[in-house]
Order: structure tokens, then sequence, then C-alpha cells
């Protein structure tokens, strides 16, 4: 059982909340001539679990599909194969009217730009009833209690309920957007980047705000984010993409010191660090298209442990030592090798790195 911020308990399923298993998404995008189109590979093989109540991270370059994994959670993306799962259904089997209330009440989803992701010609007050009024919760003086104990959870003065958002902060955006997210009490929110377009002195706010109503309300949270020393602090566990492709999972102690994937050592080398600074795992060249990925493992044109047998084939997923950590790598980091030394190895390997960025790549 977990105790609402109103004081009620509610139960949790110990079942997984979400199972996203071999799911694709494939979008066509118009590129050359008039009919001429390529196939975008956002998403390829995500295989992800969130249990009840768990954060789990998710890291990677602009492009990676972080963003296309979140909206796959959320219901809001249909794979183009695969399968997505919560609470033990099949998101994509059921009625389109099943789906919609399942999707709607279950999930919550707080965006990138509470600017952009606000109707601005509503008041807070109607932003806030919306999702009730759609899913036709209680009774109207019910709808409006829920409206007031919405904007005290995220620390929302009663007088901004007739404000509009171009009235607010940025900061006291996002909270709407938060209270939003929240308000059908949903067992799953995901945050895409939601600190990204936030001054930084209102940053910290808002990831402690988040942690404190995860606590409090017994949330999974999935937290989207480029900044990833913040995702490794506020994490259980950590996924990792590259273009596409989810290639590490590992516990969020174990993320920065004990990854097996040269992809992820090489993103946390590149956050500074004061007490024990080192320089950054160089990386060959730029990330390759999606439109376009390498053959075999798609890390393989940047990777210094690469050769060919990287470019043959896609790795499966081997087990690390600990429960819960998984890669997918040919040569993966040796358990414990410490990520100064791989600075250095990745340094004397660059060109043996820059010709396997010249093999052929799928077509």
């Amino acid at each position: 059982m977990t105790r609402r911020a109103d004081g009620h308990e509610v139960s949790r399923p110990e079942s997984p909340l979400v199972v996203v298993s071999d799911a694709h998404v494939v979008h066509k995008a118009r590129t050359g001539g008039l009919f001429a189109r390529d196939r975008v590979y956002a998403l390829t093989g995500a295989d992800l679990t969130i249990a009840p109540g768990e954060t789990v991270g998710v890291v990677g370059e602009s492009g990676c599909g972080k963003s296309t994994l979140a909206k796959v959670l959320v219901g809001v993306q249909r794979p183009t194969s695969g399968t997505v799962s919560f609470r033990g259904s099949d998101l994509w089997t059921m009625p389109p009217a099943e789906r919609r209330v399942t999707v709607g009440a279950g999930t919550g989803m707080i965006f990138q730009d509470p600017s952009t992701a606000l109707n601005r010609r509503l008041t807070v007050r109607q932003i806030l009833r919306d999702p009730l009024d759609v899913h036709r919760r209680g009774t109207a003086p019910q709808r409006e209690d829920r409206v007031k104990e919405l904007m005290s959870l995220v620390g929302l003065p009663k007088a901004l309920a007739d404000g509009l958002p171009g009235q607010l902060s940025g900061g006291q955006r996002q909270r709407v957007a938060i209270a939003r997210a929240l308000a059908l009490d949903p067992d799953l929110v995901v945050a895409d980047e939601p600190t990204s377009a936030l001054d930084v002195s209102v940053r910290a706010q808002i990831l402690n705000l988040l942690l404190d109503l995860k606590e409090r309300l017994g949330l999974a949270l999935v937290f989207v984010s480029h900044d990833i020393q913040t995702v490794r602090r506020m994490s259980d566990r950590v996924i990792t993409m590259y273009l596409g492709r989810i290639v590490e999972e590992s516990p969020a102690d174990e993320v920065t010191d004990r990854s097996r994937h040269p992809y992820t050592r090489a993103l946390f080398s590149a956050t500074p660090g004061l007490l024990d600074p080192i320089d950054p795992i160089p990386l060959v060249g730029p990330v390759p298209s999606a439109t376009r990925p390498p053959s075999g493992c798609p890390f393989r044109t940047r990777c210094w442990k690469a050769d060919p047998v990287c470019a043959g084939t896609m790795p499966d997923f081997a087990a690390a030592s600990s429960p819960g950590h998984r890669f997918r790598c040919h040569h993966p980091v040796e358990d414990g090798q410490s990520t100064r030394d791989l600075v250095a190895q990745a340094v004397t390997t660059v060109p043996e790195a820059t010709a396997m960025a010249e093999m052929p790549r799928e077509p």
C-alpha cells in the first residue's frame, strides 16, 4: 500500500508496471525528390521493464531515441512492431476507448518546455481541471478541491489559480505541468528533459520536487535527460541509448565506474569532476545517420575497441556480475577497469577507429 498526499492509501501492483518487448519505431521521411522517402530508425529492438515505484534514467546523445522511447512508454507513439504492456495488458491490442482510459489515467508526461506544453489561453485552474473533466473524475466541487490539492502538492500559491501561463515564471509553469501530470493519480510519470528549458537557479527546485513527489505518491518515474550526472543521482537504474538502441542497463551506483559498454563510459567521462578530474574519452566522428545506420554494432564507427566482428553482427545482451546490469558489446570494458585507463587506451587507437568508420553500412 502507498499513502497519497491526501492521506488515502492506494494499492500498487507488485508485478511489472510496464513491459516493452522488442519495440521498433520506423518513420518515413521525405529526404530526396517528391516521391523519395527514407526510413528513419528511431527505435530498434527496445526491451525494457519498469517496476512500480522505481526511477529509471535514460541517457544518450541527441537523436538517440530517448524521446521516442518516452512516447512509447506512455502510449503516445505506437511501435511499428513489438509490444507495450501496461499492468499486464497490451496497449495496442485493446480497444481504442479502453486504451485512452488506461493511458490517460495510468500515466502522466512532463514535457521539456512548459511554455509550449501548456495552453496559453487557459488559466491554471482550467489546465488542472481539464484531465479531471475529460475522464469525469468526481463531481464539480470534488474537481475544484482536487485542483486546490494539486496546486498545494507542487507548491503553487492559491492566488495563481486564475493566472495564465504567460503570467507565470518558467519554474511555476513547470510546476503546473507536473501538477497536470499527477491530476489522475497515475502509476507512471515520464519526465522528458523536464529542466532543460529552465534557468539554472530553479532546476534544482524542480528536481527536488520530482523526487519528493515520487516518494510521497509511490510513483514509477522515467527521467530522460542530457544531464547524465543528474540522471545518475536521481535514478535506481540507468538506461544508455545509442542510435535508437538500448546498449546498456545498469544500477545507478555502478554507471560511472563499473559500466561495461564503451559508449556509457565515454558519456560519463565527458562530465567534469572536481575531485578527480580526467580527460574525456575521445570519440571519432559524428553520430551516424538514423536513416542509414552502420551494420552490426551501431557504435562501432566511433569506438576505439571496434574490429571486423563489430561490423558483422549486433551483439546480444550479456549479463554483468551485478544483478540487473546488462550490456550489448563484443568487446566490453573489463570489470573494474578505470576510466582513466580507458582514456589512454582510446587515444592510442584513434587511427583504428577511423578505419572502422569507413566500413560498409546497412542499405
